[in-house]
């Protein structure tokens, strides 16, 4: 069976979230995991670290490629990204899904089209997701 390399990666700044929320590698990290499933894709393995004096790190290994997030507590910031390869799973479902559960005041997002040749850049707009 061959594969398509077509792939989109959404990578997103957010800037203003409570520093509860970000300070929670447990909380992040179930967080992750319903965002992926919010997308179709299918999650394989989950690693998180917490750090000290704060900040989390949760890296989602999906199937379809990766979900992502660092944070910086103390400054209200989170880099999040998401890579999936293949048209069936829309990494922006995800990002939406996160941005509307950590509720930033500032987003800064781009996405690249990869696997076509040159690389695509574009800037969605992050959209608030129904949550459950």
């Amino acid at each position: 069976m061959e594969y398509s390399t077509f792939g989109r990666h959404v990578a997103v700044d957010t800037w203003g979230v409570e520093f509860e929320l970000l300070n929670d590698a447990q909380f992040l990290e179930a967080q992750l995991v319903e965002a992926a499933e919010a997308c179709g894709a299918t999650v394989m393995s989950v690693q998180s670290k917490q750090f000290e004096p704060q900040g989390a790190t949760v890296l989602v290994l999906l199937s379809e490629s990766h979900l992502s997030i660092h944070t910086y507590p103390e400054r209200g910031f989170a880099a999040i990204d998401c890579y999936t390869c293949g048209e069936t799973v829309d990494p922006q479902l995800a990002i939406d899904y996160l941005v509307s559960v950590l509720k930033p005041k500032k987003t800064y997002a781009k996405k690249l089209i990869r696997g076509l040749g040159e690389l695509q850049v574009e800037s969605p707009e992050c959209k608030l997701a129904e949550l459950v």
